[in-house]
């Protein structure tokens, strides 16, 4: 564990995550064949399922992270100040198979129990995966949601993960 990083318990952890997620945004990051690589995602959630602490996480189908979770058994959610937006924009917006967006972002790559995840983060939360199942259309309640999101009818995949282990700067 580096140094900069202290760990938290789950239930220490007193953020709104709508606030994370859905206004601050997050990196989803994971390693694939000694590769590492993460976007930028501000759907997901955190909670209790099964009697366990969890994130759930989206991925559609042709986002190049996916490939990489799907392949992993953990990945990272991390979560930066306010002053890496332009940052996060950037690897929400640039695919890993066209460059090393990474490296262009200026970002480094540390592991915690094998799992990647960014030593300019201010927490980090780390992630077993549990469960795996992309969005059918019958299943909308709201068919109005399906037809807003999905109009290409590219469905994500929603994963659900245990939460191992939190890291967090002071």
């Amino acid at each position: 564990m580096n140094e900069d990083f202290t760990e938290i318990k789950p239930e220490g952890l007193d953020r709104s995550p709508f606030r994370m997620i859905g206004t601050e945004w997050m990196l989803v990051t994971a390693e694939k064949e000694g590769k590492v690589n993460t976007m930028t995602a501000s759907w997901g959630g955190l909670g209790v399922m099964w009697g366990k602490n969890v994130a759930f996480i989206v991925l559609r189908p042709q986002r190049y992270t996916k490939e990489f979770v799907d392949n992993a058994n953990t990945f990272s959610l991390t979560f930066f100040a306010n002053d890496f937006k332009k940052e996060l924009g950037y690897l929400g917006s640039v695919s890993g198979r066209d460059e090393d967006k990474i490296k262009k972002a200026n970002l480094t790559v540390l592991y915690s129990d094998k799992t990647p995840y960014f030593q300019e983060a201010k927490l980090a939360l780390f992630c077993k995966k549990l469960y795996a199942q992309a969005y059918r259309p019958e299943c909308f309640i709201e068919a109005e949601l399906s037809e807003k999101w999905y109009p290409q009818k590219d469905y994500h995949t929603m994963y659900i993960a245990e939460v191992t282990k939190i890291l967090a700067k002071d």
